[in-house]
C-alpha cells in the first residue's frame, strides 16, 4: 500500500490488461511512480522492489522496446526475467494449462502477441499478475510511456492537452491512447480518412468515459481543423505487425494525406507541438522494407525525416520511458512498497 499525493493506493496483484480497468487516480499514481523510479535510476539509486521475483515474458510478436524494457526494469529492481518465444502455448498445450504451469513458477507474466483473449486467459488462469505488452487491439504500456513523456515536455496538466492521432485510427496504439486519454480528461482527436471506421464499441466506450472525465473525443478527416492548437501530433506505421505486405500500396494511397509533414506541424500554430511515435518508424529509406517498397514506387513513410529528427520530436524519450513506466507497473502490482 502506497500513499501518493495524499491518496492511498494499493494495486498489488492487479493485472494490467487495458487502461479501461484503471481509474484516473490509479493511472495518475502509476505515472507519479514512474517519475519517481526514473529519478531514482538517474540518481544511481539501486532498487530492490522486485528482489526475489521472477517474471516470464511471452512473445508471439517481434520486439525491441517492450522486451528490453521489461528485462531491464526487472533487473533494475532486483528481479529476474525469462524470455519465452517458442513455448507450446496454443499448439500442443492450451493457454489455460500453460497459464497454470507458469503461475506455479513465476510471480508475474507479460504477454505480447495477437489476441486480447490470450492475455485475458493468462490472467484468468495463472494466479499471478499479468501485464499486456501489446495485442492487436490495445497497447496500454505504450500509453503510459507517452503520457509520462508529455508531462516531461509540456508544462500543463494532461486534462489541458489536445492530442491528435493521425493515420490508421483503427490500430491498437490509437485505441490504447484513446482509453487513456478519456480516463485523464484529455481532448483527443482521431484524424484519418472517412473510409476507416473506428470500432463502434470502442468509440461508444470512449465517449461515455469522456463525459465522466470532462474530456473530448473527436473523429475527423479534416487536417486543418484537427491539428489547429494541437499540443501533440502522433502517428504510427501504416501496416502493422502480422498484416500482409500487399496492404502497403492501398494503405499508402489512403493514408498519405495524413502523413506527418513540416506543413502539418506548422498548421498547429504552435512552436511547442510535440511529434510522437511509438516506434519503429519509417521516416527514411535506411530500412530494408522502406527501401524495397520505394524501389517499387511506394513511399511508405508515415512521417517526414525532417519532422522525425526535429527539436519537436520526442520519440526516443518515449522509447526510454517505456522502461520507466513498465517498471512502475511491475513495482505497483508485484513489488514491495515504493
Amino acid at each position: 500500500m502506497v500513499i501518493k499525493r495524499g491518496i492511498i493506493m494499493n494495486l498489488k496483484n492487479r493485472h494490467f490488461l487495458t487502461l479501461k480497468d484503471y481509474s484516473k487516480e490509479e493511472i495518475r499514481y502509476l505515472l507519479d511512480l514512474a517519475h519517481q523510479l526514473k529519478a531514482d535510476k538517474k540518481a544511481g539509486k539501486i532498487g530492490q522492489h522486485l528482489l526475489g521475483k521472477n517474471v516470464c515474458l511471452i512473445f508471439e510478436k517481434t520486439s525491441t522496446r517492450t522486451r528490453c524494457s521489461f528485462e531491464v526494469a526487472a533487473l533494475d529492481e532486483g528481479g529476474h526475467a525469462t524470455f519465452l518465444s517458442n513455448s507450446q502455448m496454443g499448439k500442443k498445450e492450451s493457454i489455460e494449462d500453460t497459464a497454470k504451469v507458469l503461475g506455479r513458477m513465476y510471480d508475474g507474466i507479460e504477454f505480447r502477441g495477437f489476441k486480447q483473449e490470450t492475455v485475458e486467459a493468462l490472467a484468468k488462469y495463472s494466479g499471478v499478475p499479468v501485464w499486456n505488452g501489446l495485442t492487436d487491439v490495445d497497447h496500454p504500456t505504450q500509453t503510459l510511456a507517452d503520457f509520462l513523456t508529455i508531462e516531461e515536455h509540456l508544462d500543463k496538466p494532461l486534462e489541458d492537452i489536445k492530442f491528435v492521432f493521425t493515420g490508421d485510427i483503427r490500430n491498437n496504439v490509437c485505441y490504447g491512447l484513446m482509453y487513456g486519454a478519456v480516463k485523464m480528461g484529455m481532448h483527443f482527436v482521431c484524424l484519418g480518412p472517412k473510409s476507416l471506421h473506428i470500432d463502434q464499441k470502442v468509440l461508444a466506450y470512449c465517449k461515455e468515459e469522456a463525459k465522466k472525465s470532462g474530456g473530448t473525443i473527436e473523429v475527423t478527416d479534416n487536417v486543418d481543423e484537427a491539428v489547429k492548437d494541437a499540443d501533440v501530433i502522433y502517428t504510427d506505421i501504416w501496416v502493422s505487425m502480422g498484416e500482409d505486405e500487399s496492404l502497403y500500396k492501398p494503405r499508402v494511397e489512403m493514408l498519405s494525406p495524413y502523413k506527418v509533414t513540416q506543413e502539418m506541424m506548422s498548421k498547429t500554430g504552435k512552436d511547442s507541438t510535440l511529434f510522437m511515435h511509438c516506434l519503429p518508424s519509417f521516416h527514411d529509406f535506411e530500412t530494408t522494407v522502406a527501401k524495397t517498397k520505394y524501389d517499387e514506387g511506394i513511399d511508405i513513410r508515415e512521417v517526414e525525416d525532417e519532422v522525425f529528427r526535429s527539436k519537436n520530436s520526442v520519440v526516443f524519450d518515449e522509447a526510454e520511458n517505456r522502461m520507466h513506466t513498465i517498471k512502475a507497473v511491475m513495482v505497483a502490482t508485484l513489488g514491495k512498497d515504493a
